[in-house]
Order: C-alpha cells, then structure tokens, then sequence
C-alpha cells in the first residue's frame, strides 16, 4: 500500500535508509537536502518504507502542485527492487492538480506515456585512467587547456560557497531571471549541507591578477560525481576556464568514483560542449500534468 505522508510525519531513519540503499540512491533524495532546497515537500511511501517517492510541492490560490526545484538534479522513486512504478504516478496525480517532476533515469512506466516527456543528460566514465579518458576530448577542448595553461590559470579547492554564487548571479543569473534571491540563499545551505556532511566539494578557477573567473560546487556520492552548479565570468570567455575547471574535477575524481556527470542538459548548444569531452547520453523522463482549473491552466503552460 501507498501512503503519502506529510514530512513532519515521515520516520527519517527509515525513509534515509531506504534511499541510501535504494538501486537509484542520489544525494538530492535524502530528507536533509530537500529540507534545504524546497518550499514544502511530501513523499509517498510503500508499505513499511520499502520504496519512496520524494515530492515536493507548492501551493497557490489554495491549489497543492508539485513543482520543479532549483539546484536538484534528479528524484523519483527510490527503492531497492524495482516496483510496479505505475502505481506510484497514479497516487502522485490523484495528490496533485498540477505535477512537473524530474525523475531519474532508472525510473521507467508502462502507463502514462501523454505526460511523459524525455530529457537527457550527459556523462563520462571514469573507469579508465585519467591520461585515457583526456584522449577522448575533442580538439576545441584540447585547444581551451593549453589557453588556460598559457594564461596562467590556478585552481582552488575548497574555495568560499559565497564566490561561487557571487559569480553565478552575475553572470548566469543576468540570463534566467527566473532565479530569485531565495534560490541562491537556498543554493548556499544546500552547499554548506554537502561539504558538512563530506559529500560536496568547490573548486574554483583564479586568473594570473588572483581574480575568480570559474567556479562548480560538484556532490560526490557512491560511484558518481555530479556537476550541481557552475559559472564563468563572461565577460573573458577566451581563456579556456571552464574547460580547466572540468578538466580538474575529472583528474581529481577519477580515482575515486566511476561516473561524472556533467549535470544534464536537453539544451543542444550546451549538450554538445559536454560532448566535446567524449561525454555519452543517458536518457530519464521528466512527467508533467496539468489538471488545474481552466482559469489557472495558463499560468502553468
């Protein structure tokens, strides 16, 4: 049976242990992240917390739905065995009026294929050394490390959470207004989350004058290493930093950990970049459904 349950309501113990063991377990489905990263969130839970499905939700005009958050790669259903998920999408849209949720991609339905839409991400193996996964970078990225080598380019562990978002808000942030002053707040305790709990880590790209002029925060959890947010100065796109940036984060991880994730991106310009480092494609299904009111339909195309 299928319950959802409020968060204040959930048994932490066993819905953390239940992601952590799950075949899907990611950073971003553990009840300490979410608390950082959501307005409100709910799950719905199989029987005694042997599967779960992290949700979370907004409400407006007194209306519940379920919404996309800043700085969360991935969630969906959690379990150690693979489940009759169809069920679980049944209970999410009787829960719900409106749903948008990004799941993962070991996810998958037989049902409700309308409100399924495909996503991609991109990601290499680091299964290999680090000198033979560099091979399978493309010429242009190539050509961006010996620019970052000739501009003197220095790297910078551990750096300040604050220069990243700094640098994020002045440059990413001028292009998709949709980020507001409450998700950069909130990308800061998520940050501070992960590094607290040794699951995170900031590297940083400083120029030959000291200025920041690259930054990512990158989660690290079991085999895989995950890009959660990164920025470059714009304003000086000619000096390789972003592709040194990367370029470290995979020297320094790959004897650690088996896949990088580049973070994901259906956007073609952007997923063609993480291309050029050899990067293949996994395919995860993002769902959406829109059961709201006609009046209020058209806040929510």
């Amino acid at each position: 049976m299928i319950t959802f349950v409020a968060r204040k309501n959930l048994d932490e113990e066993k819905y953390n242990a239940c992601v952590a063991n799950s075949i899907q377990s990611n950073v971003f489905g553990f009840s300490w992240y979410l608390d950082q990263v959501t307005d409100n969130w709910s799950a719905f839970v199989l029987n005694d917390y042997e599967a779960v499905m992290p949700v979370p939700w907004k409400r407006k005009f007194f209306i519940k739905y379920a919404y996309l958050p800043f700085w969360i790669l991935e969630l969906g259903i959690f379990s150690k065995e693979i489940e009759d998920e169809n069920e679980f999408l049944i209970e999410v849209f009787s829960e719900f009026k409106f749903v948008e949720s990004r799941l993962n991609s070991k996810n998958s339905f037989s049902m409700f294929e309308a409100y399924q839409q495909g996503r991609t991400f991109q990601y290499i193996s680091l299964n290999d050394p680090y000198e033979k996964v560099k091979s399978g970078y493309r010429r242009d990225r190539r050509k961006d490390l010996n620019r970052a080598k000739k501009n003197d380019l220095t790297e910078k562990w551990d750096d300040d959470p604050m220069n990243l978002i700094n640098l994020y808000r002045d440059n990413v942030g001028k292009r998709v207004t949709k980020i507001k002053e409450q998700d950069y707040i909130r990308l800061h305790k998520a940050m501070s989350i992960c590094i607290q709990k040794k699951v995170g880590q900031i590297l940083s790209v400083y120029n030959k004058d000291g200025e920041l002029i690259a930054s990512g925060f990158f989660t690290k959890f079991k085999d895989k290493v995950s890009i959660l947010a990164s920025a470059t100065n714009f304003n000086d796109r000619k000096n390789g930093a972003n592709t040194f940036l990367i370029d470290r984060a995979i020297f320094k991880y790959q004897p650690q950990y088996s896949e990088f994730n580049f973070g994901g991106s259906s956007m073609k310009n952007i997923a063609q970049y993480f291309y050029s480092f050899g990067a293949k494609t996994e395919n995860y299904i993002l769902i959406r459904q829109n059961r709201l009111p006609k009046l209020l339909q058209i806040f929510k195309r």
